[in-house]
């Protein structure tokens, strides 16, 4: 490429991708979301994005950096951060910030993105998402009408069609209905046996010696969310105890040990991530234990277990829920977009 196609190039893509409308309803959802918190006496905190510590969950990348030839890390979320705060105040908290993954680019992915998270000392699992429920009723109200033209009229579309649409379900109910397979007795030939009967797409690699949280992740993918109501959120709750990351595991009322975890979809597309808090230090550390060597035998980098996480968790978290919820889609849904692109104003490909 020549100078000239060069600079003919940039000077193409100088521009916003999103448009004024959309910024105009992104910077009125947020607020709103802060009026939420305000009048809820939930505390707006500020924490570091650049970390010293990485995370050690399997399935995530952190983004590494370099200060003072120091390795160091952009945060995936600000959870261990607040979670110090949360064990000194115990004072629920919120956060508006950026995170960032090294991970996929695509119609719902950007390396960089808003993430809303917030702590409830005292919360269930069940009251969390119940407020949950409310701040997207808000924020649908809210914006239902905030800016001119097609977008407008896709926000009040929104709005009609799931002014009433918030689903409920356990994660052995949702998968029980869509695949009669009890997702805490399952076996991973008896989903490779469904998949197979059902003509449901098998990935390259997946086999019947894969775990079987493996084989969960993918027909919920493919199977299960597709059910959901195409123009309505779902919570789905109680996931099996192997997937329980940072949350919980209680006795589900029926003698099945699960994980208090819950997330939020609009349709098919994921939205949330919610726990019923996770507060034995031991334990925490030795999930994070479990998922470097995880991450040794896919051939990933190990995590760097932050030290001073597992520190305030022994000083003593309250009982407590949290949720992280990624602003850009909950932004999508809400103005009728299909592209993470559409509500961001300078995407990966223009920053």
């Amino acid at each position: 490429m020549t100078n000239d196609q060069r600079q003919e190039a940039v000077s193409a893509t100088w521009q916003a991708v999103a448009s004024k409308e959309v910024m105009v309803q992104r910077a009125l959802m947020l607020k709103n979301i802060r009026a939420f918190f305000d009048a809820r006496d939930v505390l707006e905190v500020d924490t570091p994005l650049l970390s010293h510590c990485s995370i050690t969950d399997p399935h995530l990348d952190s983004l590494p950096v370099r200060f003072r030839e120091q390795h160091c890390y952009l945060n995936t979320s600000p959870e261990y951060a607040m979670k110090r705060l949360l064990a000194g105040w115990h004072h629920p908290v919120y956060q508006v910030c950026k995170a960032f993954r090294d991970d996929e680019l695509g119609l719902l992915h950007n390396p960089e993105f808003t993430m809303l998270e917030w702590y409830r000392p005292g919360f269930d699992m069940r009251q969390l998402m119940q407020e949950m429920e409310a701040l997207i009723r808000v924020l649908l109200s809210a914006l239902t009408g905030a800016a001119p033209g097609e977008s407008a009229t896709k926000t009040s579309s929104v709005k009609e069609q799931t002014e009433a649409r918030f689903e409920y379900l356990s994660y052995r109910q949702a998968f029980i209905e869509q695949t009669n397979i009890d997702p805490h007795q399952a076996t991973s030939q008896q989903c490779l046996r469904f998949a197979q009967q059902n003509n449901v797409e098998i990935p390259q690699g997946l086999t019947a010696d894969d775990a079987v949280d493996d084989w969960l992740d993918w027909l919920l993918m493919q199977v299960v969310q597709a059910a959901f109501c195409k123009d309505g959120f779902t919570f789905i709750y109680d996931y099996p105890a192997s997937q329980c990351a940072l949350a919980s595991i209680e006795d589900d009322g029926t003698g099945v040990a699960v994980a208090k975890r819950f997330e939020l979809f609009y349709g098919e597309l994921e939205l949330a991530n919610g726990f019923f808090e996770l507060t034995d230090a031991a334990e925490q550390l030795r999930r994070f234990q479990q998922d470097n060597v995880q991450r040794q035998q896919t051939g990933k980098i190990v995590g760097d277990i932050d030290q001073r996480f597992i520190a305030a968790l022994c000083h003593g978290l309250p009982a407590c829920s949290g949720v992280a919820v990624g602003l850009d889609r909950l932004l999508m849904v809400l103005t009728g977009k299909v592209r993470i692109e559409q509500v961001l104003s300078f995407p990966w490909h223009r920053a």
